[in-house]
């Protein structure tokens, strides 16, 4: 006789993302509860998410962990599954998921595995091989790092990681993600200038070169053909605008104002580009635990 399955609340934050929500809430639709927590859209995010459906709370952005540490006790329901609405739920996690909390978990919190899509190919290589995130989790001892970037969900001990990825659909067109690249090398150059730091030749170029020769010989970027090429280039040109910015900056004093929609830009760009800039050390995790025998969803990350 099986128990009942305990009900799953799904929070989507949102900023302006009509482009992608539609297919976001399509593929969590399995869910007893789906939240959107929206950073005050002015395209028709609101509305969508509305008509999918969902619940649907604005509450001002200030960084990711803050905005996520908001909205988790705003869920109805004991478990939690956090999706951005570049992610996609697939079948297979789908069915993971719920099994896992039907047959009862044993932990508060889950890592799952991210598939990064650069230009519609999967890229296992670059350094988007191997992200993992704490995304499934119980509602009332669960909060992420009070970080500005590269915050986690600080849970003691190691967490099992699902079988199944989440698919992650952030760099869809260089259209798309250009107004990103801006606002972070904008954002990222005045935090820089603020902070008295300078920009030489050892910035301007060796930033750059150093970040390319990581995405594409030490991470294997080459292997990937064109798409890992240009990934590592536009990682290394990501850097490069930042750098070139704080230097002028330095010439032009007076000019580090930063004008109040890259403020408010600056913060979500940090956190999306920050992933494939990866300039500073993101923070350690342990391993996971070995599975239990005959667990679902609960089998330590193949390396």
């Amino acid at each position: 006789m099986s128990r009942r399955r305990p009900p799953l609340s799904v929070i989507v934050p949102t900023y302006n993302e009509e482009a992608t929500l539609r297919d976001c809430l399509e593929s969590v639709r399995f869910a007893d509860e789906i939240l959107v927590v929206d950073s005050f859209s002015n395209d028709a995010t609101v509305r969508l998410a509305r008509e999918a459906g969902a619940r649907v709370l604005q509450h001002e952005y200030v960084y990711s962990a803050r905005q996520k540490n908001w909205a988790i006790p705003q869920a109805a329901h004991e478990w939690v599954l956090l999706v951005d609405s570049d992610e996609r739920v697939t079948p297979p996690l789908r069915d993971e998921i719920l099994a896992l909390l039907e047959s009862g978990p044993r932990h508060d919190g889950y890592w799952i595995l991210r598939a990064n899509h650069f230009l519609g190919r999967r890229m296992k290589r670059c350094g988007w091989g191997t992200d993992r995130v704490i995304r499934l989790i119980r509602r009332d001892v669960s909060r992420y790092q009070d970080r500005e970037v590269h915050a986690e969900i600080d849970l003691p001990g190691p967490l099992p990681v699902l079988r199944h990825p989440l698919e992650h659909h952030s760099f869809r067109s260089f259209r798309q993600y250009w107004r990103k690249i801006q606002l972070y090398s904008e954002w990222g150059a005045a935090q820089l200038y603020k902070e008295g730091k300078r920009a030489g030749p050892l910035q301007i170029l060796g930033r750059p070169v150093t970040r390319f020769l990581k995405m594409y010989i030490v991470r294997l970027g080459f292997l990937e053909g064109l798409h890992g090429l240009v990934l590592s280039m536009l990682g290394a040109f990501t850097v490069y605008l930042k750098y070139a910015r704080l230097w002028e900056m330095r010439i032009l004093k007076g000019t580090a104002e930063v004008p109040a929609q890259v403020e408010a830009g600056g913060r979500l760009a940090r956190e999306q580009i920050g992933r494939m800039v990866d300039e500073e050390p993101r923070p350690r995790h342990a391993a996971a635990p070995p599975a239990r025998p005959g667990g679902p969803g609960e089998s330590p990350q193949h390396r």
